[in-house]
């Protein structure tokens, strides 16, 4: 009975991959591939990386990740993706981020809508010439309208009084 970590189950797999080895670097086409890497002079070893190379047709010579159902490495497509696809797992993904609750998608399409008001009352200002001061630097959120005539200015007044919280109505 073999004991998984022995000495000589290691050596025994080292030799195996020495043996196998066809290329100076160690590398090996993919239809015979090494499943396990020696490193550290050969007192590590470890499952390798079973990518071939489009290029050079040779096996990746990287050690694949633990996690690998499929014994890649993090280059190749061994990082643990499971998680994520599911709604299960971004909701797990969400609340592990959680700090604080200013970067929710509530607070964020706040802030944009915040920052496209801004920049269409700052082109009201530059229409009607009431400013001189250089236009705001850099991109427009997402939803911004640029206002360029006076039409556009009184259009854009009566909106934001429709979405003032107590409205027109009720200020009477």
């Amino acid at each position: 009975m073999y004991v998984l970590g022995s000495k000589a189950i290691k050596l025994a797999m080292v030799e195996f991959v020495y043996q196998n080895r066809l290329f100076d670097n160690g590398a090996m086409p993919l239809n015979n591939p090494q499943l396990l890497l020696s490193t550290a002079g050969g007192r590590i070893c470890c499952a390798r990386c079973t990518a071939q190379s489009t290029r050079t047709k040779l096996q990746c010579g990287r050690p694949a990740l633990k996690t690998s159902k499929t014994q890649k490495c993090q280059f190749h497509g061994g990082g643990q993706t499971s998680g994520k696809q599911t709604s299960e797992g971004r909701s797990r993904i969400a609340a592990a981020h959680y700090k604080h609750g200013e970067s929710t998608k509530a607070a964020r399409a706040a802030y944009s809508r915040a920052s496209t008001t801004l920049n269409q009352l700052e082109d009201a200002m530059h229409l009607l010439k009431m400013t001189m001061a250089p236009r705001t630097r850099g991109r427009k959120p997402s939803g911004y309208e640029p206002v360029r005539s006076v039409h556009d200015v009184i259009q854009m007044v009566l909106d934001l009084e429709k979405h003032l919280v107590g409205g027109p109505s009720e200020q009477e």
